[in-house]
């Protein structure tokens, strides 16, 4: 009885599997099997590493179907999504992020640039790992790209574009150390550099100084002149790409304490004026806006959020400044400025120059949408319009 048991036992176990394997390969699962994998239903985290970056790929059903490294350059980025089907791609804002959102977007996926600070989910994570981000990544775009709070990077033109600007601003970081540092040095000999501006400061401003000292500070000086020049060739050439590919600055340039620099660095960062449905959200993008933490009756003063492009938010702080300076022509924006100021306490002034560089934001975006001439005192002339019409 055993051995016909046994042999039973041997005979079934066979038909089981082959049984099994008939149901497992069955049309109807196969199928649910293949549209997991279907092209397009592909979602891809990338976690960007300056040398390495770390990849997630989740199939339809949401599961991890592949995780690796790739190389963070074109070559290898090209070898692994050069002949994958079209998929969402997602991953976090960085150096590297406009040149690889740009070439996959050319190769046809839809990519998604997530500003990981404003997802705690990421920035907060208590398990933070480049693996792990490239997962919640793919999560997330999988879900809801909205919740990455996606970025938009400006064009490949206009990074060039936007490069002289970048490199003349780190010249001027450069010459303002250097003369500081030569004017400190001076005054540690009991000497003092004259009074001038830093493209005027040269060799010929230390005659005054000992010989010793001259000698020493020669090389910095002569290093500061040099930086000068350079910067003046940048003028140039930031003056002839706005003037030949974006005449649209001619507009901004109407505004009071508005140069090229300012006009330029405007419409290259922004880009595409339709961006905005109003031109009052120019002023939270470029983080101009205070920061809200309301709850319930409370609503505490805060500081301004800071996104966005800080260059940017840098200019048009100096625009606001010369408005509000005794230099600035009376216009209604200066008006509006010294009036916050007077009534804004203690902190009265850098609030109004805040809110003065946000309202500079959004003028020039609506002469941007609508090329209108500017009126300088446009709402204070109202009135005494209405009034000659009334009696006339």
């Amino acid at each position: 009885m055993k051995k016909n048991n046994t042999v039973v036992q041997s005979v079934t176990k066979p038909n089981q599997r082959s049984a099994k394997k008939s149901v497992d390969e069955s049309p109807g699962k196969k199928a649910r099997k293949e549209a997991k994998e279907a092209p397009g239903t592909l979602t891809i985290g990338i976690d960007l590493g300056d040398k390495t970056s770390r990849y997630c790929v989740l199939n339809g059903s949401g599961e991890v179907s592949k995780e690796g490294g790739v190389p963070t350059s074109k070559k290898g980025m090209l070898e692994l999504f050069g002949a994958q089907p079209r998929c969402r791609i997602a991953m976090e804002v960085g150096t590297h992020s406009p040149w690889v959102s740009r070439l996959l977007s050319q190769l046809g996926h839809e990519v998604i640039v997530a500003n990981a600070r404003q997802v705690k989910l990421i920035s907060e994570s208590s398990r933070k790992d480049d693996r792990l981000d490239a997962r919640m990544l793919a999560r997330l775009a999988r879900v809801d790209p909205a919740l990455l709070r996606p970025v938009r990077h400006r064009s490949e033109q206009a990074q060039l574009h936007l490069l002289e600007i970048r490199a003349r601003a780190a010249l001027i970081e450069v010459r303002t150390s250097l003369v500081n540092s030569a004017r400190g040095l001076a005054k540690a000999l009991g000497e003092r550099l004259p009074k001038c501006d830093a493209d005027q400061m040269g060799v010929e401003q230390m005659k005054s100084l000992p010989a010793g000292a001259q000698e020493t500070l020669r090389p910095l000086l002569e290093e500061v002149a040099s930086l000068t020049k350079q910067i003046y060739v940048y003028n140039e050439r930031i003056e002839q790409i706005a003037r030949t590919d974006y005449p649209e600055t001619k507009l901004l340039q109407q505004v009071s304490g508005v140069g090229i620099l300012i006009a330029l660095t405007f419409v290259l960062t922004v880009e595409d004026a339709s961006r905005f449905e109003h031109s009052r959200d120019v002023g939270c993008y470029v983080g101009l806006r205070p920061k809200r933490s309301d709850s319930g009756e409370s609503q505490p003063q805060l500081r301004i959020t800071k996104e966005g492009d800080s260059y940017l938010r840098k200019m048009l702080v100096q625009g606001a400044h010369y408005i509000l300076g005794k230099r600035g022509p009376d216009t209604d924006l200066k008006r509006w400025g010294l009036k916050l100021a007077a009534h804004g306490g203690k902190n009265g002034k850098k609030r109004a120059i805040v809110a003065v560089a946000r309202k500079l934001a959004v003028l020039l975006h609506r002469l941007w949408v609508t090329g209108e001439v500017y009126e300088p005192l446009r709402h204070s002339n109202a009135p005494e319009a209405r009034k000659k019409q009334v009696a006339a």
